[in-house]
């Protein structure tokens, strides 16, 4: 008998970041809402308890200190309000569109494409939360400030509102925008705040967009890159709890109910793809862990990756099911991705483990696999190459950060 997601009865406002009728469903309550790590100058939290069962797990990567949290808010400083080189996606209407980049989208033009830029704010922001009286927070609010301001939201909400750009940034970019406003709303910083409001016209005309838009995207999309549907939807879901906007929590679970909640043997074993940054199958779980209470996810895992190890003799068994990508060029702007797969996979996996119940068996295999790609891949976000140094920080601060994980109880 499948598990039919079912509105919680309750709101639950929390700091951090679908209407198909299954026949002969049983109703479950929705997964309860995440949770923000606490604010701390030193380090972020090493983990997070178990949603399910309040038992601590080992963290994929080590706690984010003040060395590398200096040495990632370096890498988006450096980008943020670099204009060139840019990689833009722009459709011109006349000849006055063709104009650049900081004309464009005035907010957010730098580190090589919008998307990244934008995400770039997201781990300042962060970063400014999490160590509030590091060395780097001066520049940090300076830059954050020159870009959030009345007047370059509004020509980012005029640009958004351009003929022909309609699917402009959908959803990756537009996903990371309100992550960012949630980072921004979760914070008690009086620049924060400010920020906030002055994003939220931006934040409004998105959430608006990706709420029209997601009773009308008929399939969801199963790849590796920007366009992945999963990814993206676990993003928005952090931003619908933090602002309480049930409207967009509703579309998301008639997404999670008409995508997701029937699938069965995801081929775990295809991928990675050779452009890859997410996986489409750990994405789309960590975002079914966030839509179903903790028994309903275990009991759906089973189904869609029955391939996950449930007992294991050794560590080095436990995180053999699944190996870290091959990274063969880092110049190279698209063989980098791979980078980013290692880091994504990590946060995905540990995420998942966090949300089943607290003995269950998959969990030593799926954190010894997070645990693994962790140390695969952030030795390598560096900065040495651009094509990787203007958007793998922000994948190094999400990982470890734990920013899509329940704050510990």
């Amino acid at each position: 008998m499948g598990d039919r997601i079912a509105r919680p009865h309750g709101r639950i406002c929390v700091t951090l970041l679908a209407g198909c009728c299954v026949t002969a469903a049983v109703a479950l309550p929705a997964r309860g809402a995440p949770t923000a790590p606490a604010a701390a100058a030193t380090s972020a939290p090493r983990a997070a308890s178990s949603a399910a069962g309040g038992s601590e797990l080992p963290p994929a990567a080590g706690p984010l200190d003040g060395a590398a949290a200096a040495r990632f808010a370096a890498l988006a400083l450096k980008c943020l309000h670099q204009e060139y080189p840019n990689h833009i996606s722009h459709t011109l209407s006349s000849d006055s569109d063709a104009r650049p980049p900081h004309e464009l989208t005035p907010a957010f033009y730098g580190c090589l494409d919008w998307h990244s830029d934008v995400h770039g704010h997201w781990l300042l922001v962060r970063l400014i939360r999490l160590f509030p009286d590091a060395p780097f927070v001066t520049a940090a609010r300076t830059a954050v400030a020159r870009s959030i301001t009345p007047q370059n939201i509004a020509g980012e909400i005029a640009y958004l509102r351009g003929a022909g750009r309609a699917s402009f940034e959908r959803p990756y970019g537009l996903a990371w925008l309100l992550r960012l406003a949630a980072e921004l709303r979760s914070s008690d910083d009086a620049d924060a705040r400010g920020w906030s409001a002055t994003l939220a016209p931006l934040e409004s005309e998105v959430a608006a967009r990706l709420t029209g838009y997601l009773p009308r995207l008929h399939y969801p999309i199963r790849i590796g890159e920007h366009d992945q549907t999963a990814f993206a939807l676990a993003l928005i879901w952090d931003w619908a709890v933090v602002s309480g906007d049930e409207r967009m929590r509703d579309a998301l679970q008639d997404a999670a109910q008409r995508f997701y909640l029937h699938d069965r043997n995801c081929p775990l074993a295809y991928e990675p793809s050779g452009e890859d940054f997410l996986s489409p199958c750990l994405a789309e779980a960590d975002f079914m862990r966030r839509v179903l209470a903790p028994p309903a996810f275990a009991r759906w895992l089973s189904a869609f990756l029955p391939q996950i190890p449930r007992s294991t003799a050794s560590a080095a068994a436990a995180s053999a099911w699944l190996s870290p990508g091959v990274v063969t060029d880092r110049a190279d702007p698209k063989l980098a991705h791979i980078d980013g797969l290692n880091l994504s996979r990590a946060w995905m996996l540990e995420g998942i483990a966090h949300a089943l119940p607290r003995h269950d068996p998959r969990i030593a295999a799926l954190t010894a696999a997070a645990q693994a790609h962790a140390a695969a891949a952030l030795p390598a976000v560096t900065g040495e190459h651009y094509e990787g140094g203007h958007w793998l920080g922000t994948f190094a601060v999400y990982l470890t950060s734990q920013a899509g994980l329940p704050a510990a109880h």
